[in-house]
């Protein structure tokens, strides 16, 4: 079994057991995720959602978080000017290792979601 997950932006084909980097993810190393945004379930009975599948559920464990490669900017600009910049910039990503998928009754697994977004802070009361 298989499925499309949709996280940091990015559609992700899975299986049990996958390791994947994915964009930072706000959980701990040891943490057990859910993705929710599951576009396709697929086996013996491919389910297609429109656009998720409602119910599904994908769950991982982070392995760790790590840094991507170095990605190298330079500019130039030409003629009179003669200046140029160099830029460099390494993207922040999770380890995940897939450990199960969920065709229905993901919604009562009680599992954290997975997110790249902190919790809104509350207003204090006053």
């Amino acid at each position: 079994m298989f499925a499309v997950i949709k996280t940091g932006g990015k559609q992700y084909k899975v299986q049990s057991g996958d390791v994947l980097r994915v964009e930072k993810l706000i959980a701990e190393a040891g943490d057990t995720v859910q993705f929710n945004e599951v576009l396709m379930v697929g086996g013996d009975a491919p389910v297609l959602g429109t656009p998720r599948v409602e119910g599904a559920g994908v769950q991982a464990q982070v392995v760790d978080h790590v840094k991507g490669d170095k990605v190298i900017s330079f500019v130039k600009r030409r003629r009179k000017h003669g200046s140029q910049r160099t830029r460099g910039h390494r993207q922040k990503l999770t380890l995940i290792r897939v450990t199960e998928i969920l065709a229905s009754g993901a919604d009562a697994s009680g599992v954290k979601p997975a997110t790249n977004r902190a919790a809104p802070v509350a207003a204090a009361a006053e």
